[in-house]
């Protein structure tokens, strides 16, 4: 396993996804804990993003629990179809929001959090987690991390 990584931050953003996703591929081949992968996946999205909090929230008992993360305090536990990560659970789809003060039911588990994408991590079906980022812009993602971040949970959820 590597154990650093090493992203161009010269590249466009869909150049670094491309390298990151090869990269998250290595950091992850031959290790079978699921924490310690989204720990290190968590890890490798803030620094080569530089998003404000990047984190995983585990399905349990009709509820989102709060997984390995990076950045600031978090909430702990969020009920289904509430907020953004409750939201893109019960549609099981992503959510990209460009500013959180105008989506109705929002938790702002940090007053710093301007805008926030949720993808759902999908197997067979059933949602099991979800990917939450948060950032301090407005307006912070579009598309392409769309795209590249529902690949990632694809991948993701191989690790389940």
């Amino acid at each position: 396993m590597s154990h650093e990584i090493s992203i161009d931050s010269n590249l466009s953003k869909e150049e670094r996804y491309l390298q990151l996703l090869s990269q998250i591929k290595a950091i992850v081949a031959g290790e079978t804990d699921l924490i310690a992968n989204l720990a290190n996946i968590s890890s490798v999205l803030k620094e080569t993003f530089s998003w404000w909090w990047v984190g995983f929230y585990f399905v349990k008992e009709n509820e989102l629990v709060l997984g390995p993360f990076q950045g600031p305090l978090a909430c702990t536990r969020i009920a289904f179809g509430k907020g953004v990560c409750g939201s893109a659970w019960s549609r099981k789809q992503t959510i990209m929001v460009d500013d959180v003060e105008t989506f109705e039911g929002h938790i702002a588990c940090s007053s710093a959090s301007r805008s926030e994408m949720v993808v759902p991590i999908i197997k067979n079906h059933e949602v099991l987690a979800v990917l939450d980022i948060d950032s301090e812009k407005l307006a912070q993602f579009d598309v392409i991390d769309q795209q590249y971040l529902e690949e990632l949970t694809a991948l993701i959820a191989l690790l389940f």
